[in-house]
Protein backbone atom coordinates (compact mmCIF):
# COMPACT_ATOMS: atom_id res chain seq x y z
CA UNK A 1 0.00 0.00 0.00
CA UNK A 2 1.39 3.15 -0.46
CA UNK A 3 1.38 6.06 1.59
CA UNK A 4 0.65 9.51 0.74
CA UNK A 5 3.08 12.20 1.76
CA UNK A 6 2.25 15.48 2.58
CA UNK A 7 4.74 18.27 0.69
CA UNK A 8 4.65 21.39 3.45
CA UNK A 9 4.80 24.71 1.18
CA UNK A 10 5.15 28.34 3.23
CA UNK A 11 2.42 31.13 2.50
CA UNK A 12 4.47 32.77 -0.14
CA UNK A 13 4.99 29.76 -2.15
CA UNK A 14 1.26 28.60 -1.77
CA UNK A 15 0.27 32.73 -2.82
CA UNK A 16 2.70 32.50 -5.90
CA UNK A 17 1.22 29.25 -7.19
CA UNK A 18 -2.25 30.30 -6.62
CA UNK A 19 -2.61 33.93 -7.01
CA UNK A 20 0.52 34.79 -9.23
CA UNK A 21 4.06 35.81 -8.49
CA UNK A 22 4.85 39.25 -6.73
CA UNK A 23 4.49 42.36 -9.27
CA UNK A 24 1.78 40.40 -11.32
CA UNK A 25 -1.85 42.39 -11.72
CA UNK A 26 -3.41 39.33 -9.98
CA UNK A 27 -0.87 39.19 -7.01
CA UNK A 28 -1.23 43.42 -6.83
CA UNK A 29 -4.99 43.04 -7.11
CA UNK A 30 -5.30 40.00 -4.16
CA UNK A 31 -2.85 42.69 -1.54
CA UNK A 32 -4.71 45.49 -2.09
CA UNK A 33 -7.61 43.33 -1.18
CA UNK A 34 -6.15 41.79 1.44
CA UNK A 35 -5.03 45.07 3.27
CA UNK A 36 -8.82 46.43 2.68
CA UNK A 37 -10.11 43.71 4.75
CA UNK A 38 -7.52 44.15 7.40
CA UNK A 39 -8.48 47.70 7.29
CA UNK A 40 -12.23 46.48 7.73
CA UNK A 41 -11.86 44.58 10.47
CA UNK A 42 -9.79 46.45 12.20
CA UNK A 43 -12.36 49.53 11.72
CA UNK A 44 -15.30 47.09 12.89
CA UNK A 45 -12.86 46.05 16.20
CA UNK A 46 -12.09 49.46 17.13
CA UNK A 47 -15.99 50.63 16.62
CA UNK A 48 -17.25 47.58 19.17
CA UNK A 49 -14.80 48.65 21.48
CA UNK A 50 -16.07 51.88 21.68
CA UNK A 51 -19.26 49.85 22.26
CA UNK A 52 -20.68 52.20 18.79
CA UNK A 53 -23.18 50.84 16.34
CA UNK A 54 -22.71 51.16 12.94
CA UNK A 55 -25.13 54.35 13.21
CA UNK A 56 -23.65 55.88 15.48
CA UNK A 57 -20.26 56.12 14.22
CA UNK A 58 -21.47 56.83 10.69
CA UNK A 59 -23.31 60.19 12.87
CA UNK A 60 -19.54 61.38 14.24
CA UNK A 61 -18.52 60.96 10.70
CA UNK A 62 -21.15 62.45 8.71
CA UNK A 63 -21.57 59.18 6.49
CA UNK A 64 -24.72 56.83 6.66
CA UNK A 65 -25.02 53.39 8.55
CA UNK A 66 -24.68 51.50 4.94
CA UNK A 67 -21.28 53.15 4.39
CA UNK A 68 -19.79 52.18 7.55
CA UNK A 69 -20.71 48.00 6.98
CA UNK A 70 -19.82 48.17 3.17
CA UNK A 71 -16.19 49.79 4.39
CA UNK A 72 -16.25 46.97 7.31
CA UNK A 73 -16.73 44.38 5.21
CA UNK A 74 -15.11 45.11 2.17
CA UNK A 75 -17.54 45.54 -0.35
CA UNK A 76 -16.75 48.86 -2.01
CA UNK A 77 -13.75 50.53 -2.83
CA UNK A 78 -13.49 53.47 -0.76
CA UNK A 79 -10.95 57.24 -0.26
CA UNK A 80 -9.14 58.26 2.39
CA UNK A 81 -11.14 61.09 2.60
CA UNK A 82 -13.87 58.71 3.93
CA UNK A 83 -11.84 56.55 6.27
CA UNK A 84 -9.53 59.18 7.80
CA UNK A 85 -12.61 60.91 9.92
CA UNK A 86 -13.48 57.52 10.69
CA UNK A 87 -10.10 56.33 11.73
CA UNK A 88 -9.79 59.45 13.99
CA UNK A 89 -13.09 59.77 15.22
CA UNK A 90 -11.84 55.28 16.62
CA UNK A 91 -9.01 57.21 18.19
CA UNK A 92 -6.92 55.15 15.38
CA UNK A 93 -3.91 56.76 13.89
CA UNK A 94 -2.59 56.27 10.51
CA UNK A 95 0.79 55.89 9.13
CA UNK A 96 1.19 55.96 5.79
CA UNK A 97 4.22 54.88 3.70
CA UNK A 98 5.09 55.81 -0.27
CA UNK A 99 7.56 53.64 -1.35
CA UNK A 100 9.91 55.34 -4.53
CA UNK A 101 11.72 53.46 -6.90
CA UNK A 102 12.80 50.94 -4.11
CA UNK A 103 14.73 53.26 -2.72
CA UNK A 104 12.90 56.16 -0.66
CA UNK A 105 10.52 56.07 1.70
CA UNK A 106 8.20 58.83 2.30
CA UNK A 107 6.28 58.67 5.85
CA UNK A 108 3.60 60.77 6.34
CA UNK A 109 2.05 60.12 10.23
Amino acid sequence: MKKDRFVLKDIDTITDEFIGKKGTPAREKFEYELRMDILGSMIKEARKRKKLSQEQLGALVGVQKAQISKIENNTKNFRLVTILPILDALGMKVKLTVEYDNTENLILS
